[in-house]
């Protein structure tokens, strides 16, 4: 019998990767172990649709089941566009992007790379302006589909590599909030060392939980 970690990397390999959260997970690696410790049904992808619930009922052993409708429906693969005319630069979708899909600066216009774009629609909503817009990009071609082993392993690399990056920076942060906390406590009216590690702890906690808990 295959041990927990193993069938999790198992189940991981044969999901789409596109990190969309629809799952109610905060990505596919999570939904991956969810399953591997039956916390998790296997019909909660609407990316891998019907193909990719028949590839986890094989790999599980647990018989296929209709997606669920709570989680989405098999669709089309979409590919995000953004309209540069009404682009102001604000760089949200850039970190809400899981794949570094998109390409821009503070206050210069942005642009998706299309090859990497895996129509996860995290960055529809954080649009302030609504300048990010959907389009289909395989026509009647549905779930794995519209999709491919290549493009999902792809998508895996590029999301771990972000998910690395992201780590390092928040380190980078957090080592920079401790420095300035070192030496402000040598300050009469400063906030005891204690405490304020215990609020930049917070903080940090705070942000964590609310990735985790995005909206699919």
């Amino acid at each position: 019998m295959l041990s927990v970690p193993s069938l999790a990397e198992r189940i991981n390999a044969a999901l789409p990767q596109t990190q969309c959260t629809r799952c109610g997970y905060p990505d596919c690696a999570a939904y991956a172990e969810a399953i591997a410790s039956a916390a998790a049904p296997i019909n909660q992808c609407p990316p891998g649709g019907a193909e990719g619930i028949q590839r986890l009922a094989q790999i599980t052993g647990r018989p296929a089941l209709p997606l669920s409708a709570e989680h989405g429906v098999e669709a089309p693969r979409m590919l995000a566009v953004i309209d540069e005319a009404w682009c102001i630069g604000c760089t949200l979708c850039i970190a809400a992007c899981p794949t570094d899909a998109i390409l821009g600066s503070n206050k210069r216009m942005h642009t998706v790379i299309s090859a990497h774009c895996t129509g996860c629609e995290l960055c529809i909503p954080v649009c302030p302006v609504d300048c990010i817009q959907l389009e289909n990009a395989s026509g009647v071609r549905t779930g794995w589909s519209a999709w491919s082993d290549a493009q999902a392993d792809k998508a895996r690399e590029r999301y771990e590599f972000h998910s690395l990056r992201h780590n390092a920076d928040e380190r980078q942060g957090l080592k920079k909030l401790e420095e300035l906390d070192d030496a402000d406590s040598n300050t009469a009216d400063s906030p005891a060392p204690d405490a304020k590690k215990a609020l930049i702890a917070a903080a940090l906690a705070r942000s964590r939980a609310q990735r985790a808990a995005k909206p699919s």
